[in-house]
Order: C-alpha cells, then sequence, then structure tokens
C-alpha cells in the first residue's frame, strides 16, 4: 500500500487535493481499475469511484470502453492548459458580471458612496490602485489618517502627484517624491485620488473618503487637478543639457515653487549659506539679476519641466 501525499500543485486549478492524489495514482498505475486504485491508495472502492468521477469531469481522465472499467490519465501538460483556459475563462465572465453590478450600483447610489472607517478606507486605497490600468492622479496634503497612497509603478500605470509644500518638511521626503510625474505647490486644497478618470476618492474628514462614480462632480475635480498642475512647480527638473547640473534645477524649482532659503535648505539637507551660494551661481548662469528672471528664461530652455 502507497500513501500519496506530495505537496499539490493544481489548488490553484480548482483541483483539490484528494482529486490530484487519485491523478497522482492513474499517472503512476495508467489504464488500471477502481479495485487497482483502491488497493494503491488505501481508499474505499466507493470514495475511489466519486473521486474519478470529479477526475472524469475535469478532463483529468477518461474511461476505457468494456468490462470491467479502466480509467487513462490524461497527459499532464495537455490537461493543465485545459483547466487554465477555463479558469481564465470563469475570470473573464466574473468581470464581465462584476461591471453589470457595478452599473447597478452606481444607479442606486446617484455615482457615489461613504466609505467610513481607517481599516475600510486603506483597504479601498489600495484596491484602487492595484486596479488602475492607466493613470492615477493625486492630490496629496496632510493630515494624514491613513498611509499615503504608494504609486505601484505598473507597466502602463502613470501618476501624476501633486504635494502640498507640508507634506515634504523633511529632506527623506523629497527624495522619496522625486520623480517625472510630482510637483509641488504652495496650499493644495483638498485630498484627492483619481484612478483612470473613472473613480474618485475624496477625503472628507478623517474617517470618511467619498467615492465618486463618472458624474459632473468628477468631470469638475478633474478639471480643478490640471489647473493646479499647470501651476504647481516640478520637483525633478529634466536632465536637458545647460548651465545648471542637476542639484541647481531642483533648488531653482523649489525656488519657483515659494519657498525660502531656509525651506529649500531644509528640505535639501543642507546649510542655508550653501542655497544662498548656490542660487547665487545660478543666477549667474542663467544671466539674471533676479530670482524671477532667473525661473522665467530656465523654463525657456526647458529646464523646469
Amino acid at each position: 500500500m502507497h500513501s500519496y501525499r506530495p505537496a499539490p500543485v493544481l489548488e490553484a486549478l480548482g483541483v483539490c487535493s484528494e482529486d490530484e492524489q487519485l491523478y497522482r495514482a492513474l499517472l503512476a498505475r495508467p489504464d488500471c481499475t477502481t479495485i487497482e486504485l483502491s488497493h494503491d491508495t488505501g481508499w474505499p472502492a466507493t470514495r475511489v469511484g466519486r473521486h474519478l468521477r470529479s477526475l472524469l469531469s475535469l478532463g483529468l481522465a477518461s474511461r476505457t470502453p468494456g468490462r470491467p472499467a479502466r480509467y487513462v490519465p490524461a497527459v499532464p501538460e495537455a490537461a493543465v492548459e485545459l483547466l487554465a483556459l477555463r479558469k481564465q475563462a470563469a475570470i473573464v465572465e466574473a468581470r464581465v458580471g462584476a461591471s453589470v453590478l457595478t452599473a447597478e450600483f452606481r444607479a442606486r447610489q446617484d455615482a457615489f458612496t461613504a466609505v467610513r472607517g481607517a481599516e475600510a478606507i486603506a483597504q479601498r486605497f489600495y484596491q484602487a490602485q492595484q486596479c488602475a490600468q492607466d493613470e492615477v492622479l493625486v492630490l496629496d496634503r496632510p493630515p494624514y489618517a491613513v498611509v499615503p497612497i504608494e504609486p505601484r509603478w505598473a507597466h502602463g500605470v502613470s501618476y501624476r502627484t501633486i504635494y502640498d509644500m507640508a507634506s515634504l518638511s523633511e529632506p527623506t521626503d523629497l527624495v522619496a517624491a522625486r520623480s517625472a510625474g510630482c510637483r509641488i505647490l504652495r496650499d493644495v486644497p483638498l485630498k484627492l485620488v483619481v484612478v483612470d478618470r473613472r473613480t474618485g476618492l475624496l477625503p472628507t474628514s478623517p474617517d470618511v473618503v467619498v467615492e465618486l462614480g463618472p458624474s459632473s462632480l468628477l468631470d469638475g475635480l478633474l478639471r480643478l487637478f490640471e489647473l493646479l498642475w499647470k501651476q504647481a512647480s516640478p520637483l525633478a527638473p529634466s536632465a536637458a543639457e545647460g548651465p545648471l547640473s542637476f542639484e541647481d534645477q531642483q533648488l531653482l524649482s523649489l525656488a519657483a515653487a515659494g519657498l525660502t532659503d531656509q525651506a529649500i535648505a531644509r528640505r535639501l539637507g543642507v546649510a542655508q549659506r550653501t542655497v544662498e551660494r548656490r542660487m547665487q551661481r545660478i543666477l549667474k548662469s542663467l544671466d539674471a539679476t533676479t530670482r524671477f528672471q532667473a525661473g522665467l528664461r530656465a523654463g525657456q530652455r526647458g529646464l523646469l519641466v
């Protein structure tokens, strides 16, 4: 008598562990009867028969003509491919059903609903991020009742984030926010996350988030985001060739956003004296007499984009 207890490998495709044990027994002795399988596995004949019927329905085994009935296992590669195709079809069917349920839900909820409680809010932010297919837009400002949404950086998903100056109070915050899709603005008016321009998450209090579906309100928030994006200053200027180093471009971007030398020094983790000295060098490099003039000339040369 043999004990078939290897680690299951077909559970992800909807095959229970006992069905897989019997399938492995068939692979070890093809073209065998129920009695022979009962002997090999140590199972009662009724139990073997029940799981044989399951293997037949899954396409993992077939029955040969004649008496007594004999059973032959399907080739594993072909059988697994068939099970995987069935699983994919079930996933597609479930997604279609979910879209119908979502449409019914939106019709009842007037295109918005409230998510309450820190745990439910954190879970909804996470789900929205994982479901993003094309684009995520973020308005970020303190205070934080839940962990801020983190970019997934999946292929094909772009992030654009506008940080309030108060969100980047430490040098480590500034380093983490450096990317082409991040900008900084004084006094960001609200918190917002919009996924694929179809789902909006709008915190209205520390423990309440309003979820918006396609609506005139969501359209208005999207227009607000684009206006703020134009007003905000890039945190990671492009590496275009010119008289400014990356560090110089970074400093000038923060200055253009309205930060004082003291605030810039704190965010960059350097001394205020260093900021002043570098700013004088930037003015000289751009042949400018004021910071405003330097910002204009850097923008014209593509150094702040």
